[in-house]
Order: structure tokens, then C-alpha cells, then sequence
């Protein structure tokens, strides 16, 4: 297996910071809780595995997760805290062989997952911004993260994560500005579309968006297909059924795959070099005769999740 340190040159980058479930002990299945909701079908209290995970510490119903009620699965992102957890603090032995250690492996991996995010947002952030007045406080806390995980489990629990996201929050909010300044916005009437908008099932399909700042916003089962959305910025955003069909995302700001896998798209919605597109999105659009025979197509395979 190939386990990323980040004492390693780069070791921030995208590639680092991708969930990879074949070396995690399932943390996610098990050190976090949630309850009976549309997202869940169950309450499962924090600390405990889910009934559906499997003893290889996969998931038993990974292919049916949200016709089963566990939509809440299919939009998580751990941006790869999981297997840095796994097999860099605790050196691959897992809860389940050491069940002394599983209180401190899934508070660690607790915060780690956010220093993960932080670190995912901070490369978009020095990828975006031109200006050396901002570059500097970006890569010094892309710097000040990566000493954190480099050191081990009591480190991690040690940081103050909390802190770090207020700092880091400044940061990205600074960049956003710099990156949307470039749209002009100056003639806009769109008084509703703002950070922490409640935009929940509207049809923007024919809204003027570049360079928005939709921060935070409830974009729940919004109607944006077809919608240039470049320079917009989507941190945060709630992305839960909004139509992504035919959609041009691809210059949009601070987008996660976790974003992305709760909302419907198509064939035509196109993305960040750093996402993929959702495997239900390709079911969604493919004839019914091809899902049929498992939506196997040669121009669309490449689209398939792994």
C-alpha cells in the first residue's frame, strides 16, 4: 500500500488528500454518530461501528446506500484523514485489534478530518490567488497544518482546530474576494443571492451568477442547469438535489466532491480537474436499457466511480 506522511514534499497535495477506504479501519463508519433523519434510516450513537460495516471494514451495502435511507454515506468526505489515522498514527493496527486505542483513534481522526478539509481549501486557495499580500498567510497556514499531522495522535488532539478554521476562514473569504473581483457584478439586482442565502428549490436557470458569493448558502433542490457558475463561491454550500445538468463548474470556487455527490447532474455538467463526476449522475442520464446491463458504454465508462 502507498500511505502519504506529511513530512513528505507536497505531501498537501490533491492526490494526499483523497479518501482512500482501502487503508482505513472505516473510520468514518464508526467514530462518528447520527441519527434517524432523511439522511439516515437509524440512529447510531458515536464510537460505534454501523450495522451495515463489514468484518474487512467495508460496507455491506456500499452499491444500494441511498435506495437503503444512508444518503448521508454517499456525500461524506474524510479528505483523507482516514488512512492517515489508520496507518500512519496507529501504524495499521485497528480498533477492532487494539480496542484500547479506538476512543483515541476516532478522536484523532475527528480532528484530523478537519485539518484535512482546511488543507483541501488552502491548495485551491494558493492555486487561485495572485496577490503575494494574501500567497503568504495561505501558505503559512498550509505550513503550521502539515507540522500538526506530521506529528502523532496527541498532537493532533492537542491542536486548536477550532482556532485554525476562524484563521483559515479569513484566508479563504480574502482570496474569494480577489478571485470574484474579476466579475463585474455591478449591475446586479440579485439583493438574494449572498453568503448564507436561503435559495432552497429556486429556479436560477436564468440568474446572472459569475462571480457570486453563494458561501454557505442552502442551495437544497436549486434549479441551476445550465448555469454558468464561474468565479462563484461555493464553500460551504448546501448542494443537496440542486440540478447540475448541463452546468459549467468548472471555475467555480472552493467546490468539494462531498458537494458534488449530493447534488444531479449529467453527462454535460462539467467540473474541476480535481473532481470527478458521480456515479449516479451517469445512471441518471444513460437510456434505461443501459442501466439495465449495469451502464456500461465505451464513452461512458471512464465516468463510472471506482
Amino acid at each position: 500500500m502507498s500511505i502519504n506522511t506529511f513530512s513528505e514534499p507536497g505531501a498537501d497535495h490533491r492526490s494526499a488528500l483523497r479518501a482512500n477506504c482501502a487503508d482505513c479501519f472505516a473510520l468514518c463508519c464508526t467514530a462518528f454518530g447520527f441519527q434517524t433523519s432523511a439522511d439516515f434510516p437509524i440512529d447510531k450513537p458515536a464510537g460505534t461501528p454501523c450495522v451495515n460495516l463489514a468484518d474487512d471494514f467495508s460496507c455491506s451495502i456500499h452499491e444500494s446506500l441511498p435506495a437503503r435511507g444512508f444518503r448521508g454515506c454517499t456525500v461524506f468526505d474524510c479528505f483523507g484523514a482516514g488512512q492517515h489515522v489508520s496507518q500512519n498514527l496507529f501504524s495499521g493496527k485497528s480498533w477492532r485489534e487494539r480496542p484500547d486505542t479506538s476512543a483515541d483513534m476516532f478522536s484523532t481522526f475527528a480532528v484530523a478530518r478537519q485539518l484535512h478539509e482546511m488543507l483541501w481549501y488552502l491548495v485551491e486557495a494558493s492555486e487561485r490567488t495572485t496577490s503575494s499580500e494574501l500567497a503568504a498567510p495561505v501558505a503559512g497556514l498550509r505550513t503550521e497544518i502539515l507540522e500538526i499531522l506530521d506529528g502523532d495522535a496527541s498532537e493532533i488532539l492537542a491542536s486548536n482546530a477550532e482556532s485554525l478554521r476562524t484563521r483559515v476562514r479569513r484566508a479563504l473569504i480574502d482570496v474569494s474576494e480577489e478571485a470574484r473581483g474579476g466579475y463585474d457584478r455591478s449591475a446586479d439586482s440579485d439583493t438574494d443571492v449572498h453568503p448564507s442565502a436561503d435559495l432552497a428549490g429556486r429556479d436560477l436557470t436564468a440568474r446572472r451568477l459569475c462571480g457570486a458569493d453563494l458561501r454557505g448558502a442552502y442551495l437544497i433542490a436549486t434549479d441551476l442547469r445550465n448555469c454558468d457558475l464561474a468565479g462563484v463561491d461555493l464553500l460551504g454550500a448546501d448542494l443537496r438535489d440542486a440540478r447540475l445538468d448541463g452546468a459549467d463548474l468548472s471555475k467555480a470556487l472552493f467546490l468539494t466532491q462531498a458537494q458534488v455527490n449530493a447534488a444531479h447532474g449529467d453527462l454535460h455538467t462539467t467540473l474541476p480537474p480535481a473532481l470527478h463526476r458521480p456515479g449516479h449522475w451517469l445512471n441518471a442520464t444513460l437510456p434505461l436499457k443501459l442501466r439495465a446491463n449495469g451502464g456500461t458504454r465505451p464513452s461512458a465508462a471512464r465516468h463510472r466511480r471506482n
